[in-house]
């Protein structure tokens, strides 16, 4: 099998590709700020061993920087171009051994041996709540054995299949830590919508059902426990040739892909 997903709750991923293992957006925190775990553990210390880190944009569930800190000395790490200066304690964790490669849409980095490609996110990229937009939104194309898309937090935008090609497995985000989402964010009918149109042979549903206000639990609580399954019913609808692998926390999966 070329490639094997584990879906660590959140946004975070670990990617094992010919070998290689990269891990997206760490969050290992039980809480943070307002928000709490309530669901799934936090991940074990396993989850933090990877060749490389993408970080797909600079909110703080994202780049979340006690979790980087946890990564080993040496440790490669993307983030978006402009990210140190927007998060200067990005400068102290590579003083301390993470090696930090700035990316832009189209910047290409090899790990390895296998090709890492920054590409577009339709979403708002800054460090909440201070400064100013000084860094794009990223997804990310891993491609070795396999070519796997981790989308980030994004939108649906126009140029997206496009600007990400042809892939075989998409990490796609179904939902949020909250009631409400916002603009640059797929819910899960409008992520089946990018799965139609981007056509992998497999997906995983992501960003959902992890973290939640706290006190808000009686708000709208089907966004925290129905994205998932939503996303599956919409996908089987609007793209029925994917396999569709809806993860519980920690577990993991080898999809079948033709290259």
């Amino acid at each position: 099998m070329p490639v094997e997903v584990t879906w660590w709750g959140h946004a975070t991923c670990t990617v094992e590709d010919s070998g290689v293992r990269f891990l997206t957006d760490p969050l290992f925190a039980r809480r943070l700020a307002h928000l709490r775990r309530r669901r799934g553990t936090p991940p074990p210390p396993e989850a933090t061993v990877a060749e490389a880190v993408l970080v797909s944009h600079l909110h703080s569930d994202h780049l979340h920087l006690p979790s980087l800190a946890r990564l080993a000395p040496g440790t490669r790490v993307l983030v978006p171009r402009g990210a140190p200066d927007a998060v200067p304690g990005l400068r102290r964790l590579a003083g301390a051994g993470l090696r930090l490669t700035e990316v832009a849409p189209g910047d290409e980095v090899t790990v390895e041996g296998v090709t890492v490609r920054a590409v577009p996110a339709r979403h708002d990229g800054r460090r909440l709540p201070f400064g100013p937009h000084r860094s794009p939104a990223l997804g990310y194309v891993v491609e070795g054995e396999a070519r796997t898309y981790f989308a980030g937090d994004t939108g649906l935008f126009d140029a997206m299949t496009e600007a990400v090609g042809p892939v075989d497995v998409a990490l796609l985000p179904v939902g949020g830590w909250g009631p409400y989402l916002g603009q640059g964010h797929l819910d899960a009918t409008r992520a089946a919508e990018a799965l139609a149109a981007l056509s992998p042979a497999a997906a995983v549903p992501v960003h959902y059902g992890t973290y939640w206000p706290i006190g808000m639990d009686g708000v709208r609580p089907h966004e925290f426990h129905a994205p998932g399954d939503e996303f599956v019913r919409h996908a089987a609808r609007l793209a029925p040739k994917v396999a569709v692998h809806r993860l519980e926390h920690g577990e993991r999966v080898r999809p079948e892909v033709a290259r």
